[in-house]
C-alpha cells in the first residue's frame, strides 16, 4: 500500500477549482489471469471478482474519469499507451477494493460519513483539502474550518461527472486509505510473541557446535559428465508444484525494420536549412521569418540567461555573436537548428511582486465572467486609487479573483519564465517599485513589482529549425522489406531472411500476459499482443506499425495456467538436478560406512574444523568459511553424532561428512539484549503482515475479461 499518485483537479465544478485532491491507493501486482470463457465479446462486463460481475459501462467511468484528470493536469489527453496503463490502474483498484473491503466488512471495519467529515475537518495529515492553500489560515497555515465547511457544502450540492469525479479523487481513495490503515493496525495488534518462543530462540541463541567436517565439491566433478533430462525436470516438478506455478501467457520474439529518417533525408534537412541561413540573418521582423519559412521551432521572443540556454554545447558560441549574426546548421533534438543572436540586456534573475486580478474569464470554463472594457476600466480606478495612497493589500481582498488576494495579492518570489508572458515581462523589464496594469489570458493585472536582485546578462536568441524526417522512400523501404519478412512460413526463414538484411531477432524475456500493452521494449503494441494471443506457436505476424518502426513478430511459445513444462522450468531446477545426481556419484566413490579419513582420501580433501569461533548457531544462516549449509548445521546438533559421524549429506555446495565434537553454550544474554531480541522479533512479526493484500487476493476468483474489449 503506497501513494501511487496526487491529483490536483482543476475540473469546471467551484469546488473542483479550489481543492487539490490526493488520491492514494495502492501500487498493486498484475490482476491473476483468469479464464475468459465467461466474457464473449458482446459481453457487457469486463471481469468477475469472487462472483461479482464488474460491467463495462462501470469500468469505462472509471476509465474516464482518470483519463479526465490526467488532461486537466497535463493539459493534453493521454496517448493511447497512457490510457491502457489508466485501464490496469483502474482494474487493479476495483479488484483491490472489492476484495479488501468484503474482507474488511466480515470484521466490522468501516468507513462512516460521519468519520470522512471529521477527517476533511481537520488537520489530520490524510486530509486532502490540506493539500490546497486557499482552504488554509494564512497565519498559522493550519485548515480554516469554515473555509472547509463551506468546501464541504458545495461538494454535497454536486451531481454526474462533477460528482462522479470528487468520488473517485477523493472520497474512495480515502475510504480505501482509511479502512486499509485500520486493517493493518489490527494486524499489527496482534502481533504475538509466546514465552516458551522466547525460551526456545534464546537457547537456540546461545547454543554453539564444533565440528570436524569433510567436504567434497560438487565442482569436483565436470557439468559435461551429468546429463539433466527433460523427464528428471518433470519429475522433480512434480515434487515442487508451488515453485513452478506459470500464469497464461506468449513469449515471441521480432525484428523491426526502421522508419528514422535516413542519413539521404538528413541531408535535405540540412539544406533546406543552409538555404535560408542568409535570409534569416537579412530579415528584421523574426516572426514573420519563423511564419513565413515554417520553422519546426516556435519563435520566442524572451531573454535567458547563458545557464539557462536550450542548447548548453553550443551556449558560449551563441552569447559571443554579435547582435543579428547566425550560427548553425547544428542538430538540436529531431531538427537541424540556425541561432540568431537577436539582443542582450541585464535582466534580475529572480523578481518579488503582487497583483491584483481583475479576472475576465473563468480559468476553467473559458468562460466570460466580466466584458473586457469594464474590466480594463475597474483596473484603471484600482490601479490609479494605489497611485492616490490606496492600500494595495486591501484593494486586494477586495477586488483580486486570484488566490494570492488573502495574502495582500502577494506572489512572493519567482524566477523568470515563471508567469505567463505578458506579466513575465512586465516584472522583470520595469524596475522596482514600478507599477501598472497589464493584460493577459486571465484578464488585467494591477502589478507591483516589489523587489529585484542577481541581475545577470540574458538574451534573446531566436531557434529556427526544420525537422529531420523519414522521406517516402525511407518508409516505403522499411514497409516492403517487413512485408517480404512476414511473407516467410517459419521462424528459421525469418531469420535467414533478416541476417541477409543485416538484422536480427530481439527476443522478449518476459511473459506477455493477455491485456498488456507493451511487448519488451515496444510501447503502445496492444494490437501486436492481440495477434499474438489469436496466433500458434511458430506463426508469423503481419507487419505492425509500433512507434518510429514496422515490427514483424513470431510466437516462440504458448504457456497456459498451470505448471511449467520442462523447458520453461530447465532454468529454475537444473543446476539443483545436477546436483543431486553429482552427490550420487560422490557418494558411490566415497563408498558405504565412511568415516572423516576415507571420505578425505577418496577426494584428496583435508578434515576441516568449524565453529571454534562460536557461529555455528541452530538459527544460525551461514557457517563462516563453509557458506550456507542448513542440512550441516542441523546435523552440528544431533547428538548421535558426538559419539559417531554422520552419514554423507547432500549439501549446497557439496557433499559433507561430520563429527560434532562438541556443542557448548555461551552465556546469558543481559536482560536489555533479551529485550532487544524481543522488540526485534515482534517488528519481524509484524512485518509479515505487509503481504495481507497478496495474500487476499490469492485466495479470491478473479476472471478478467478485459482483453474480449481492448
Amino acid at each position: 500500500m503506497q501513494i501511487i499518485q496526487s491529483i490536483r483537479d482543476k475540473g469546471a465544478a467551484i469546488v473542483i477549482a479550489v481543492i487539490a485532491l490526493s488520491l492514494i491507493g495502492f501500487i498493486l501486482m498484475d490482476a491473476k489471469q483468469g479464464s475468459n470463457q465467461l466474457f464473449g465479446s458482446q459481453s457487457n462486463d469486463v471481469g468477475e471478482i469472487n462472483g461479482q460481475s464488474i460491467s463495462l459501462a462501470e469500468f469505462n467511468k472509471k476509465v474516464k474519469t482518470a483519463e479526465d484528470n490526467q488532461a486537466q493536469q497535463t493539459g493534453q489527453r493521454p496517448s493511447g499507451a497512457q490510457t491502457y496503463q489508466i485501464r490496469e490502474q483502474v482494474w487493479n483498484q476495483m479488484v483491490a477494493e472489492n476484495i479488501f473491503f468484503s474482507e474488511a466488512k466480515k470484521l466490522g471495519i468501516e468507513f462512516t460519513p460521519k468519520e470522512l467529515s471529521s477527517i476533511l475537518l481537520s488537520n489530520d495529515p490524510s486530509n486532502p483539502l490540506l493539500q490546497e492553500p486557499s482552504l488554509k489560515d494564512s497565519i498559522t497555515g493550519k485548515l480554516d474550518f469554515n473555509k472547509a465547511k463551506d468546501a464541504l457544502n458545495n461538494i454535497k450540492k454536486l451531481k454526474g461527472e462533477q460528482k462522479d469525479a470528487i468520488n473517485s479523487q477523493m472520497i474512495e481513495p480515502l475510504k480505501l486509505n482509511t479502512t486499509a490503515a485500520k486493517y493493518t493496525a489490527l494486524l499489527n495488534s496482534s502481533a504475538y510473541y509466546p514465552t516458551w518462543m522466547q525460551k526456545k530462540d534464546a537457547a537456540e541463541a546461545k547454543s554453539f557446535a564444533i565440528i570436524s567436517y569433510v567436504t567434497v565439491p560438487y565442482g569436483e566433478i565436470s557439468d559435461s559428465l551429468v546429463k539433466v533430462t527433460d523427464q528428471d525436470i518433470n519429475d522433480y516438478v512434480s515434487k515442487h508444484k508451488e515453485q513452478f506455478k506459470q500464469e497464461k501467457g506468449r513469449n515471441v520474439s521480432y525484428v523491426d525494420f526502421s522508419l528514422l529518417p535516413s542519413l539521404e533525408d538528413s541531408t535535405v534537412a540540412y539544406n533546406a536549412v543552409n538555404e535560408l541561413k542568409s535570409a534569416f540573418q537579412a530579415d528584421t521582423n523574426n516572426a514573420s521569418f519563423f511564419a513565413r519559412n515554417a520553422s519546426s521551432i516556435d519563435f520566442k521572443d524572451d531573454f535567458v540567461t547563458k545557464e539557462k540556454m536550450t542548447n548548453q554545447v553550443y551556449a558560449d558560441t551563441l552569447v559571443s555573436l554579435a547582435p543579428g549574426a547566425v550560427f548553425g546548421p547544428f542538430v538540436q533534438r529531431e531538427n537541424y537548428v540556425l541561432a540568431k543572436k537577436i539582443s542582450s540586456k541585464q535582466l534580475p534573475d529572480s523578481t518579488k511582486a503582487r497583483h491584483i486580478l481583475i479576472a475576465t474569464v473563468n480559468q476553467q470554463t473559458g468562460a466570460e465572467i466580466m466584458a473586457d472594457s469594464a474590466a480594463k476600466k475597474l483596473a484603471d480606478s484600482i490601479y490609479n486609487a494605489i497611485l492616490s495612497g490606496a492600500d494595495f493589500s486591501m484593494m486586494a481582498l477586495k477586488y483580486s479573483a486570484d488566490g494570492s488576494k488573502d495574502k495582500g495579492g502577494d506572489l512572493g518570489t519567482f524566477a523568470y519564465g515563471a508567469m505567463v508572458p505578458e506579466f513575465n515581462e512586465y516584472c522583470f523589464t520595469k524596475p522596482a517599485g514600478s507599477k501598472g496594469v497589464v493584460k493577459t489570458q486571465f484578464g488585467y493585472h494591477i502589478i507591483d513589482v516589489v523587489s529585484q536582485k542577481d541581475f545577470k546578462t540574458a538574451y534573446k536568441i531566436a531557434y529556427f529549425g526544420k525537422e529531420i524526417i523519414a522521406s517516402d522512400v525511407t518508409v516505403n523501404k522499411a514497409s516492403l522489406e517487413a512485408t517480404k519478412a512476414s511473407a516467410v512460413k517459419s521462424k528459421a526463414e525469418l531469420e535467414k531472411y533478416i541476417s541477409n538484411a543485416g538484422l536480427s531477432l530481439t527476443t522478449v524475456p518476459d511473459l506477455i500476459k493477455e491485456n498488456d500493452y507493451k511487448v519488451g521494449k515496444l510501447g503502445d503494441a496492444r494490437s501486436l499482443v492481440r495477434w499474438i494471443f489469436e496466433a500458434k506457436k511458430g506463426d508469423i505476424s503481419e507487419p505492425f506499425s509500433i512507434g518510429d518502426q514496422f515490427v514483424v513478430a513470431v510466437l516462440d511459445k504458448v504457456k497456459e495456467e498451470g505448471v511449467q513444462d520442462a523447458e520453461t522450468a530447465r532454468s529454475g531446477c537444473e543446476a539443483i538436478i545436477r546436483n543431486q545426481k553429482k552427490a550420487d556419484m560422490i557418494k558411490k566413490k566415497i563408498g558405504n560406512n565412511p568415516t572423516l579419513e576415507s571420505a578425505s582420501a577418496a577426494y584428496g580433501k583435508t578434515i576441516q574444523v568449524a565453529g571454534n569461533d562460536s557461529t555455528v548457531l541452530l538459527n544460525a544462516q551461514f557457517i563462516n568459511g563453509v557458506g550456507m549449509e542448513p542440512k550441516v548445521i542441523g546435523a552440528s546438533f544431533n547428538k548421535a553424532y558426538q559419539s559417531k559421524v554422520s552419514p554423507l549429506i547432500d549439501g549446497t555446495t557439496g557433499v559433507f561428512i561430520i563429527k560434532v565434537n562438541t556443542v557448548q553454550n555461551k552465556p546469558d544474554e543481559s536482560a536489555e539484549v533479551l529485550a532487544q531480541q524481543y522488540n526485534t522479533k515482534i517488528s519481524s512479526i509484524k512485518s509479515q503482515s505487509n503481504g495481507w493484500y497478496e495474500a487476499l487476493k490469492k485466495r479470491a476468483t478473479i476472471v478478467d475479461g478485459r482483453s474480449k474489449h481492448f
